[in-house]
């Protein structure tokens, strides 16, 4: 048999299970969110036939050369997912006796063959809540709420910058760039914040746009919300993004969430199938720099897929769970938390430590028997390596008398309790 070498595949990762816990406790209490705000769960697959996930681009984009493509044994060209949104897309359109507005949510695997970064692998989970079927901004403004609401339950201040592409294209066109370059002009607006002027003018340069349309766009990027309202023109798509704007505005307002929001005319968001609002999350703290989270209002992808004549109008946000990870992974809540809550340790009393265990499990304490044959200080030191709170000690003595001892390992303390009462007189001993 030949040696190989054990190694996890570049941009995949193994998690401990207090690493784990951390990821299931962020993706429970997103859960908990998407819910309480009307969502439900849905589940698409993880393969999907690749002109599926190639329709809406072009060969040459970025996000095809990232998928991650395979076959199968009828030759079929397939791929993995590299979002939830495009799958949704296709679930809506092949269940077109959905009732509208429907409101989703699903936490899955997605797969890019990407640069891998911190928060950033290539096969890594999203948390995405869309709805289809609502127009304007009214809807946009609940996915701030959501957004508000479900990183201060995970403990997180935030920055949600938000954006408009109707507005990102009518300042491309009010500076009298030319459509042919609209896109590769908005490519090159989203390095806005990380460039320098000058690198961003040869930037711009490079793809066709001359000096004076440059500084034409400069006087728009650099604007505040405030100042939108005094755009005059006759750019309709520029209005209409400006309109778009103010409403969500006012909203925000209406909600007391204007401390959590802020305008970036700069902001575009990578995908080509964003229409109108685009929403980007940060760290207020700044521990991470690249964003936590993301989405906008995308109305054409759901209603070309169909192509019945009909508009699905649609908005979609995402949570990164592996970057929410990094920012909490260190923090002493979770570094110091146990995952069992009572160690039982038999002296002879195997089956009755069992019988134990199953009435704490069914009071709902997490429940650990020690079923190695190990000294008494092996057992306690495991137990203290793995932040156990609590040891019951079983012999043949306890039994006898009906009693079990209770060790409490962060104060060194040791009781016994009744077993007639276990579940009773331990509750009181955490009182």
């Amino acid at each position: 048999m030949s040696k190989i070498e054990l190694r996890n595949v570049k941009g995949t990762t193994d998690y401990s299970p207090k690493e784990q816990y951390i990821r299931n406790y962020i993706s429970d209490t997103l859960k908990k969110v998407f819910e309480k705000y009307g969502f439900k769960p849905l589940q698409t697959p993880l393969l999907c036939y690749y002109d599926l996930l190639a329709l809406k681009y072009d060969e040459e984009n970025d996000i095809l050369k990232e998928v991650y493509k395979v076959s199968d044994q009828g030759n079929r060209n397939l791929a993995l997912r590299y979002d939830l949104t495009v799958p949704f897309a296709k679930y809506i359109a092949i269940n077109q006796n959905t009732k509208l507005p429907f409101k989703r949510y699903e936490i899955g695997e997605v797969f890019r063959n990407g640069p891998v970064k911190l928060g950033r692998d290539r096969e890594f989970i999203q948390c995405d809540v869309d709805t289809v079927g609502i127009e304007g901004q009214l809807v946009e403004a609940e996915f701030v709420a959501l957004y508000v609401e479900a990183y201060k339950e995970l403990g997180i201040d935030v920055i949600i910058k938000y954006n408009n592409r109707k507005f990102l294209s009518g300042i491309i066109i009010e500076a009298g760039i030319p459509d042919e370059l609209v896109t590769d002009t908005i490519t090159v607006i989203d390095k806005f914040e990380k460039l320098t002027k000058e690198e961003l003018e040869k930037e711009f340069l490079k793809i066709g746009v001359n000096k004076d349309q440059i500084e034409k766009l400069y006087k728009f990027l650099q604007m505040d919300a405030e100042e939108l309202v005094n755009i005059k023109s006759e750019n309709e798509i520029l209005n209409e993004g400006i309109k778009e704007l103010e409403t969500l505005k006012k909203y925000v307002g209406e909600l007391n969430l204007v401390e959590y929001v802020q305008f970036s005319p700069s902001l575009a968001r990578g995908q080509e199938y964003y229409t109108g609002t685009v929403f980007e999350v940060y760290d207020a703290k700044g521990d991470i720099k690249s964003s936590i989270g993301g989405g906008g209002r995308y109305d054409k992808m759901i209603t070309d897929f169909i192509n019945d004549g009909k508009q699905y109008p649609a908005v979609g946000i995402s949570f990164g769970l592996n970057v929410i990870y990094e920012i909490l992974k260190e923090r002493e809540e979770f570094t110091q938390k146990a995952l069992t809550d009572i160690f039982i340790i038999p002296m002879g009393t195997e089956i009755e430590c069992l019988k134990i265990a199953e009435t704490l499990r069914k009071a709902d304490f997490k429940v650990e028997v020690e079923m190695k044959t190990r000294k008494m200080k092996k057992s306690l030191e495991y137990a203290n390596e793995e932040n156990i709170p609590y040891v019951f000690i079983l012999g043949e003595d306890e039994l006898k008398q009906n009693q079990v001892s209770v060790k409490d390992m962060k104060n060194k303390t040791q009781t016994t309790i009744s077993l007639a009462n276990l579940v009773e007189d331990f509750k009181k001993l955490l009182q």
